[in-house]
């Protein structure tokens, strides 16, 4: 079984790429189970229903985000629906350790059309992040509820070492943690001793003439004199971020991760 995490799409430019790499990614690599981190595709910050479907229409089975996931308010009755739900703002996350009572779910348990049963969990971390419950119980609490043997995980978070702590607590008992929120792409992919596949940030499907996605120039100016101003999303040099995992879909046992980088 083949799994392709497409990493946070950022503004216009990110959402191009994707369309214009994503297909021939797909069939080149034989892709079973497609999941996107779309939490700046609007614009930079957060995402909208009209943006999701859109993702959705490419191909994404689910759609993970992160601390941005509420900068656009259009999303939060387009995620506020049931459990058993199966509109596709059900298959939208936002980190399952936020507080109970916000908008939306953040695990999505499904079965692709060959039968397949698999699983998406959103956590975000804690370290320089904004207050959220202790993502490693959050993971022991949804993992003794979740039945799919195929579970991959997106840890938003800043600190390279959470993640790797995170990684190592859940090695042999998910397929893949995969990092996102730095925009940076790491170079460590590896499958653990238990047979988890991990990378500590997939990076950004986005500009990467810019500073993470926004305009040099503003980034810089706030730098340089600390004074307030608006960021702008840039447009130059865009890249498809991506992880290529595959696994046994029987026991869930990763067996191979590549990093992807794709430009124009």
């Amino acid at each position: 079984m083949n799994i392709l995490f497409v990493g946070d799409v950022f503004g216009s430019a990110g959402r191009h790429i994707v369309r214009e790499h994503l297909p021939h990614v797909l069939e080149s690599n034989a892709v079973d189970l497609l999941v996107i981190n779309g939490e700046n595709a609007a614009g930079g910050f957060g995402i909208t229903p009209s943006i999701a479907e859109e993702l959705f229409d490419l191909g994404a089975h689910v759609i993970t985000t992160g601390n941005h996931i509420w900068d656009k308010k259009e999303i939060f009755e387009y995620m506020t629906v049931p459990a058993n739900s199966h509109v596709r703002g059900r298959r939208v996350l936002r980190p399952a350790n936020y507080a109970v009572g916000t908008p939306g779910f953040g695990v999505y348990e499904g079965e692709l059309g060959n039968g397949q049963p698999y699983a998406v969990i959103n956590l975000q971390g804690r370290v320089f992040m904004s207050s959220c419950d202790d993502p490693f119980r959050k993971a022991d609490e949804l993992l003794s509820k979740i039945k799919a043997k195929v579970i991959l995980l997106d840890l938003h978070g800043e600190a390279t070492s959470e993640k790797v702590a995170l990684g190592w607590y859940l090695d042999g008992r998910i397929t893949a943690l995969i990092g996102t929120h730095t925009h940076i792409p790491t170079a460590d992919e590896r499958i653990l001793p238990s047979g988890t596949a991990y990378q500590t940030d997939v990076g950004m499907s986005g500009p990467y003439d810019s500073v993470i996605g926004v305009e040099k120039e503003l980034v810089l100016a706030r730098f340089l004199t600390g004074m307030p101003g608006k960021f702008e999303p840039a447009r130059g040099n865009p890249k498809m971020c991506a992880a290529l995992i595959s696994c046994d879909g029987l026991t869930g046992r990763a067996n191979r991760i590549q990093r992807i980088m794709l430009g124009e």
